[in-house]
């Protein structure tokens, strides 16, 4: 099914709300909402519709893309609802280009808890010796990262064919 068999020639952004399971797990499930943006901020109304369909349909994980940013009081509004809520906005503009298909980006890969604590053990490290990755970085970003996980970095290299690091999200 083509986007205009099922969206329609022009669709209205409300009506392009979807609700995905992750890929190897349905009960893991995520909402992605376009809120109809005015040419002005995102408001807080808009933000306490969405929160309240999550809460309607027991989803704990979001995101929105929207045209323009949020408005500090809804911006406020997000954070108040992190404890209930992960809920992550972008900018349609942001959304343009995959950044992790750019030549310039390395190939990274998110680890589990399991691959964490492999990695910590092999190397007898702390969390506190990795180095670091900030939350709010594009990558960690675009694979949805929270506090404490790690991602393993796969860079080419001349001399060793491909370097690899890890780097944990603070």
């Amino acid at each position: 099914m083509t986007f205009t068999q099922k969206y329609g020639e022009n669709p209205g952004r409300d009506s392009l709300t979807m609700l995905v399971g992750k890929g190897d797990d349905d009960t893991d499930q995520l909402f992605v909402f376009f809120p109809e943006d005015t040419k002005e901020k995102v408001s807080l109304k808009a933000i306490t519709v969405i929160t309240d369909r999550m809460k309607d349909e027991a989803v704990t994980n979001a995101i929105l893309v929207v045209k323009v940013d949020l408005n500090p009081y809804a911006k406020q509004a997000v954070q108040e609802f992190s404890d209930s809520f992960r809920i992550e906005h972008f900018k349609e503009s942001e959304m343009l280009v995959d950044i992790t298909k750019h030549t310039l980006v390395p190939k990274h890969i998110v680890l589990s808890e399991n691959e964490k604590a492999e990695l910590l053990k092999r190397y007898r490290l702390k969390e506190t010796q990795l180095p670091r990755i900030q939350l709010n970085d594009p990558v960690a970003r675009y694979y949805g990262m929270k506090r404490g996980q790690v991602v393993k970095i796969v860079r080419p290299s001349e001399t060793a064919g491909r370097y690899v690091t890890y780097r944990i999200c603070l």
